[in-house]
């Protein structure tokens, strides 16, 4: 007699389940990493172009000498008239909360030290920071041109360690 059942068996369709289990979890992992990837990419995109506003509000500044004094706000310099050029603070905050933080920081010429982003400025330099996503490391801008990731947060610095 011949068996004429048809199907599987109740040890190959859990097999088959189990490999798509361990497919999924790896396509969800690399997944993940891509994301990571990708935000640290919108961080340093978001910091390099802070540079170049910078420097157009540096230009654009209603007060002589020109001065790098509170391009990290998004006010204007004490004795600048209405219609001054804003400031960095907004591309800085842009990049933090790109990080997933959200984290308003002081971006004033006194700006407070911050643990994810900060910006400092005086008369003749700027720095900005932010925290990466893939760990410890920040990525800094200068008005020196640098850009780079460091694992130090500049403190005070208006240069990128």
């Amino acid at each position: 007699m011949k068996n004429l059942k048809k199907g599987f068996t109740l040890i190959e369709l859990l097999v088959v389940v189990a490999i798509i289990g361990i497919l999924a979890s790896v396509v969800l992992a690399s997944l993940n990493s891509a994301r990571t990837k990708g935000t640290d990419a919108a961080i340093k995109a978001n910091l390099a172009n802070t540079r170049a506003q910078a420097e157009i509000v540096y230009d654009s500044r209603l007060v002589s000498p020109n001065t790098y004094t509170a391009v990290c706000s998004n006010g204007l310099v004490t004795g600048e008239a209405a219609g001054g050029v804003n400031g960095i603070g907004a591309a800085v905050q842009a990049a933090s909360t790109a990080a997933g933080t959200g984290t308003v920081i002081n971006v004033l010429a006194t700006a407070q030290i911050a643990t994810t982003a900060n910006c400092h400025d005086s008369a003749t330099a700027w720095a900005a920071s932010v925290k990466l996503k893939n760990g410890a490391n920040y990525f800094c801008v200068d008005s020196a041109g640098a850009a780079k990731e460091t694992t130090l947060l500049p403190a005070s610095a208006v240069v990128c360690p």
